[in-house]
């Protein structure tokens, strides 16, 4: 599964594909302060990225790939 939902933390494994974008938006207008875990995400399809910039949701971890990490770093660092 590439994205695992806890109570109130989401953590992204592998490949986040297009297909999980709604599911995440759903679930992150039904918290008020999300957290997410991006240290196992090694791909994450933009209509994803677009639910974490519009959520503003806090990163607590980021991805273990540099490259990775300083494109979504570079996009949800406010």
């Amino acid at each position: 599964m590439p994205i695992e939902y806890r109570k109130n933390q989401v953590q992204f494994r592998d490949i986040a594909t297009v297909e999980e974008a709604e599911q995440l938006l759903g679930w992150l207008q039904n918290r008020k302060s999300p957290r997410i875990d991006l240290s196992q995400c090694t791909h994450m399809h933009p209509a994803n990225l677009q639910v974490l910039m519009a959520a503003k949701a806090k990163i607590t971890t980021w991805p273990a790939d540099e490259g990775l990490r300083a494109w979504l770093q570079s996009a949800l660092s406010a």
